[in-house]
């Protein structure tokens, strides 16, 4: 009876831990989802790097091999392709897995356009497929550091993937406010500008990372074109 009454004391002393520890983190996404609206990132892990200056706003950003998590997104509209990537890779990461693990947010979200045709085939996708130039976006978040390919839980979506991203150096453009499509062509033709002032090679395909929420005010954000260059 003693051995019985001690045990339902332990499980509702369990349960009452368990909801102050939820309730605990929900007021802490609160003041963080506040706070990202003057785009205060708070505890937010981004990948290690190195850097050096350029020009301006423009610098030479190295980083070490990174696991990322992506999807691809078959779609024209580019607002459009990065909203859909955003809810498969959130939901990964928000317990859709396996494991039913919780995989704290990571910044930047990476978008970059598949601007060639390619063949794309399993563990990809469950059958091969062609994905025409100029129909696909990428989207990406970046794994954090604690985590490796043996403890990443696998994705209840098969259109999401665990990738190794080996070690790379861009050539990077910081810039606020407006990150839909003019603005993001508009600063990639100012990098490739700098690029080509500065005798840099580009290595590969530009891509933009946004480090802040939808509802960050505009002039608060932080939005980045990168592209990779030779060295």
């Amino acid at each position: 009876m003693l051995s019985a009454s001690w045990g339902y004391i332990h499980v509702r002393g369990t349960r009452r831990v368990t909801v102050l520890n939820r309730i605990a983190r929900v007021a802490g996404q609160v003041g963080e989802s506040a706070l990202s609206i003057v785009g205060i990132r708070i505890g937010t892990e981004e990948p290690a790097h190195t850097t050096k200056p350029i020009a301006g706003d423009v610098e030479l950003r190295t980083y070490g091999p990174r696991i990322a998590a992506e999807t691809t997104i078959s779609a024209m509209d580019e607002i459009g392709a990065r909203s859909e990537g955003f809810r498969r890779l959130a939901g990964y990461i928000f317990g859709k897995n396996h494991g039913k693990d919780d995989i704290a947010m990571t910044a930047p979200v990476v978008q970059s356009r598949e601007g060639r045709k390619i063949a794309m085939t399993a563990p990809v996708v469950q059958s091969a497929q062609d994905v025409e130039v100029g129909s696909s976006w990428v989207i990406r978040f970046f794994m954090p550091s604690e985590w490796t390919m043996a403890t990443l839980p696998t994705p209840n979506d098969e259109r999401v993937r665990v990738v190794e991203v080996p070690g790379e150096t861009f050539a990077v453009l910081r810039f606020s406010g407006d990150r839909g499509p003019e603005a993001v062509a508009k600063r990639t033709a100012e990098l490739m500008d700098v690029l080509a002032t500065y005798g840099f090679d580009a290595a590969g395909e530009p891509s933009a990372w946004f480090y802040d929420p939808p509802w960050t005010l505009p002039f608060c954000r932080r939005n980045e074109i990168a592209v990779p260059v030779s060295v």
